[in-house]
């Protein structure tokens, strides 16, 4: 089984750090799919997701 567990297997799905119940987990590597910036659309707004130099993660509206 790998870091994100396996969903197929019962309680093997990866737990959220702020709770207790299962969630899904995207590798940001995945969202960002070699850009430093991508959008996401939510509620009717749009936020920018974007990798800092230092690695960190910003979201901004």
């Amino acid at each position: 089984m790998d870091v994100l567990g396996d969903p197929e297997v019962p309680g093997t799905r990866p737990v959220c750090s702020n709770s207790a119940a299962p969630c899904f987990v995207w590798q940001s590597a995945d969202l960002l799919q070699g850009s430093k910036r991508v959008q996401i659309a939510h509620n009717g707004a749009c936020y920018q997701l974007q990798a800092t130099r230092q690695g960190k993660l910003i979201l901004t509206k």
